[in-house]
């Protein structure tokens, strides 16, 4: 295809696949810090907690002495294991003292079990960023004994030191996790989604390289999810483009081809009106009165030659609008209909002669000549015309009593070379009464079709 644009791809490095494999790891790591919080917090506490359970486990010695007391050595050794300055034990109207002889200055009293959520995440995040060089006295109920209350004084280097190491293992498990997931969800994601929009996407860049092989675009996988759904609407959109394309090849033959014979048509159209004249030159009353319609009609002939020449050409209607009497326009419809209605004219004229358009009078004689033809060559027997002024426009009703319209007509009843009712039709009558009411600002629309008749609406803007 001449002219045709080039498409590129945009590298897999930096395309959907690579994003994807990025956001997976992001969100899962977001999902690991949200989850972090609560808990370093948790790990606080339950730290905390082991080291009032190591304190109780160390002044049990003290119970098992006559006296309650334990030699220096002894005790520096408890107090060592449980990793305390100082351990005292209330229970009911006992109250053991195990602590070393001279204590260090307590910064900070923290109670276990008594704080809110968000505040054990705070105090974890204080321990994290802080230096470590507090001396924490931690109150709390013994996680071996109910009823026992336990006392520690400790230092705050070994807590710290502990979160760290924990976080440092939940930075590497979530790391790990977050690598791991990404890569399960990439393949399956890159399975489902990104190479089938990948070929997708190659499919619509050959066929927009070549949309006459028939062999290059989007084909239909059979999956019924959102992808196979637009695999299926785009390979049906490529068919309908094929055929318009191949529509348009048709108009282009058919210009080419009214361009050869326009010039020995209007020789032949030519030599008729010099005929006519010269008829209408006869004093006989009878052929006077035939030569005006027949001096008409030649001369539509000639304008209609031309008008199919710029339609071919694609270049639309050309306009010469001018403000007329519809029911005049109507009446010259009615009487050009006797060419094929021996007898009287079929059409009944219900627009009030005071009604006025502004349009094209050729163009809409055109038109409404052409609906009124193709109903009485279907069969109808009386085509009514009638008008009425709307919210700024104008509508044209044109209805006959025939049999209707066949179901293949209706279906592509606006497409060239498809929409004909009858056998050796193009099609093109409704398609350039469209063409010619949208020049105009209008349109054109069925409105029914039976075995009652057919309607249609025609549609003109206004005039200010």
């Amino acid at each position: 295809m001449s002219g045709a644009r080039k498409y590129a791809f945009v590298p897999v490095g930096l395309g959907l696949s690579a994003r994807l494999l990025v956001l997976t790891i992001f969100f899962v790591m977001l999902a690991e810090v949200l989850i972090y919080a609560p808990s370093i917090a948790t790990f606080r506490i339950n730290w905390l907690e082991e080291r009032v359970a190591a304190a109780h486990l160390a002044i049990l010695a003290l119970e098992a002495t006559p006296d309650q007391m334990v030699s220096e050595t002894l005790r520096g050794q408890l107090l060592t294991h449980a990793g305390v300055h100082a351990i005292v034990l209330q229970k009911q109207t006992m109250r053991l003292l195990l602590a070393e002889e001279k204590l260090p200055n307590i910064d900070l009293e923290v109670r276990l079990g008594e704080s809110a959520p968000a505040l054990t995440i705070w105090d974890a995040l204080v321990v994290l960023l802080g230096g470590g060089e507090r001396v924490l006295r931690v109150l709390g109920p013994s996680p071996k004994e109910p009823g026992v209350e336990v006392e520690v004084v400790i230092d705050e280097a070994p807590l710290r030191a502990a979160m760290i190491v924990y976080s440092r293992n939940i930075l590497v498990l979530s790391i790990i996790i977050s690598v791991f997931t990404a890569a399960l969800v990439y393949l399956a994601l890159h399975g489902l989604m990104v190479r089938p929009m990948r070929r997708i996407t190659e499919g619509v860049a050959q066929f927009a390289r070549n949309p006459e092989d028939v062999t290059a675009g989007v084909r239909p996988s059979g999956r019924h999810d959102e992808i196979g759904v637009a695999q299926t609407v785009l390979a049906r959109m490529q068919d309908d483009l094929r055929g318009a394309l191949r529509q348009k090849e048709h108009l282009a033959a058919l210009g080419s081809a009214v361009t050869k014979i326009n010039h020995d048509l209007r020789g032949i159209l030519s030599t008729a009106v010099l005929l006519s004249d010269r008829l209408a030159a006869v004093e006989d009353p009878e052929v006077r009165r035939i030569a005006g319609p027949l001096l008409q009609a030649i001369d539509r002939a000639i304008n209609l030659c031309t008008q199919t020449l710029s339609y071919a050409r694609d270049a639309g209607p050309e306009l010469h609008r001018s403000r007329f009497a519809l029911g005049a326009l109507v009446n010259e419809v009615g009487a050009d209909l006797t060419a094929i209605c021996p007898g009287a004219s079929p059409l009944r004229n219900e627009v009030d002669p005071a009604h006025e358009v502004e349009a094209d009078r050729e163009q809409l004689y055109r038109v409404l000549a052409n609906l009124a033809r193709n109903a009485v060559e279907a069969g109808a027997e009386t085509v009514s015309v009638t008008a009425d002024n709307g919210l700024g426009k104008t509508e044209i009703v044109v209805s006959d009593d025939g049999p209707g319209l066949a179901p293949k007509a209706r279906e592509s009843l606006f497409q060239p070379f498809a929409g004909s009712a009858k056998a050796g039709g193009t099609g093109l009558g409704l398609v350039i009464a469209r063409d010619v009411m949208r020049a105009h600002g209008g349109d054109i629309e069925l409105v029914a079709t039976g075995a009652e008749g057919t309607t249609f609406r025609l549609s003109l803007p206004t005039p200010h």
